[in-house]
């Protein structure tokens, strides 16, 4: 009944926010929500069933992002032309320096390891850049205003959105491999670290997707609202509902968007659910209450840790193709750990760390309250400062406050949740 409440209450405010402001305001919450939830769920594997301090949570879904552009833009064959072999080649050179690095690292004697690995990588170093500098300085230079990059495949968008979770899966491989045995704080530093990394990647290699000129016009997997403003049809059927055209057909795309993120929640959250349930799922929990413990009776804590990081990152990586593909754009310039990793983590902590319903009720709840609360704030203090005289210091001070009541909520909000209900409002059982 408490989870059928707290659900139905957020229902309730999605729906007042449709009668109260329009339609289209509570559909892109709806939308966002969705998306979020997704995020949301993601952590709450690491975190909530291994306990797993992943503050890196941007940069995979900065991944996914990544993904949209490179698999459902069309290819720019101009580039191509003129340096996508050499960049490849430059790329392969790269991997193969790092895995000889690792076969040196294994096969010399321990007082040669050192030496052997620095030299390798000064000399893979100055091959690569030999090799990568003028590919990319070519690429870029294939129309930039326009292009500058090698694009993508030019396949369906949906495809896409898999794509985003192996993306980000492969990338916390990586990590996971060498971060994954130390301790918790250090874990979170490196994944901080690395995910400003990646978002440094993408806005500085324009190249790979334009860098902060941004790659605009992406694939949609619902019509555009243009074509069903041309269409009789429709026109014809938003007429007997007493909505124009432009109002339904934004409507119908944002309602389209929004089944097919739901369909992506509803089943990710039952594999979730059949994980948690499931022999693996008590596993991972025996592992986060006692790792100690489970050490001794058998158990490679450091390889189950390996396999619930990448498939909390591949869940992000998902969720951040679909809010890319949302968008219509890749704007790297916009991921900011605020967004994309304090508040899915707020989101988490709110809803119930270790309870996956919990995580989907807190993706939702926190997500309307981090866009509706500018405006109820900034209703509210022109009612409060509706008395004071024009050009009064304090009546502009706290006018000008109104930009901070996210931040202010939210942090409200986080500690009378841990004060008052600190294991969220859907508690693990």
């Amino acid at each position: 009944m408490r989870t059928l409440a707290l659900f139905a209450l957020v229902a309730a405010l999605i729906l007042g926010t449709g009668l109260l402001q329009s339609w289209n305001s509570a559909l892109l919450i709806l939308n966002m929500g969705l998306v979020s939830a997704v995020m949301a769920l993601g952590v709450n594997l690491q975190w909530g069933l291994a306990g797993l301090f992943n503050v890196g949570v941007m940069g995979f879904v900065a991944l996914g992002g990544l993904a949209v552009v490179l698999t459902s833009t069309a290819p720019v064959p101009e580039a191509w032309a003129a340096g996508g072999p050499r960049l490849l080649a430059a790329l392969g050179c790269g991997v193969a320096v790092i895995a000889g690095a690792v076969l040196v690292w294994r096969r010399l004697p321990k007082r040669l390891r050192g030496w052997g690995v620095a030299a390798l990588l000064v000399a893979g170093f100055f091959v690569y850049r030999a090799l990568f500098d003028p590919a990319a300085t070519a690429v870029e230079a294939v129309n930039p205003a326009a292009t500058g990059y090698l694009g993508g495949l030019g396949l369906p968008v949906l495809l896409a959105w898999p794509v985003g979770g192996l993306l980000a899966a492969a990338v916390a491989w990586a990590i996971g491999k060498t971060a994954l045995g130390l301790r918790s704080d250090y874990l979170a530093i490196a994944t901080l670290g690395i995910a400003e990394i990646i978002i440094a990647v993408l806005k500085n290699e324009d190249w790979l997707a334009r860098g902060v000129k941004n790659v605009t016009g992406l694939p949609r997997p619902v019509p555009y609202e243009i074509d069903l403003q041309q269409d009789p049809g429709f026109v014809a059927r938003a007429a007997d509902l007493g909505i124009d055209p432009t109002t339904a057909s934004t409507l119908t795309v944002k309602l389209g968007y929004g089944l097919l993120f739901a369909a992506v929640l509803v089943l990710l959250l039952v594999l979730a659910q059949l994980a948690l349930k499931s022999p693996w799922g008590r596993m991972m929990r025996a592992i986060r209450d006692n790792e100690t413990a489970a050490r001794a009776m058998g158990k490679d804590v450091t390889a189950r840790h390996l396999q619930i990081f990448i498939l909390g990152s591949a869940l992000c990586g998902i969720a951040g193709a679909m809010m890319t593909t949302l968008d219509g754009q890749l704007t790297p310039g916009t991921y900011q750990p605020l967004r994309y990793t304090f508040l899915i983590w707020v989101m988490v902590i709110v809803g119930g760390s270790g309870n996956n319903f919990g995580a989907v009720l807190g993706g939702f709840l926190i997500w309307f309250l981090w866009v509706q609360v500018e405006p109820i704030g900034q209703a509210l203090m022109a009612g409060l400062t509706a008395g004071m005289a024009d050009g009064s210091w304090l009546k502009a001070h706290l006018l000008d406050s109104v930009q901070h009541m996210r931040l202010l909520t939210m942090g409200v909000i986080l500690l009378l949740v841990l004060r008052f209900a600190p294991r969220g409002l859907l508690p693990e059982r």
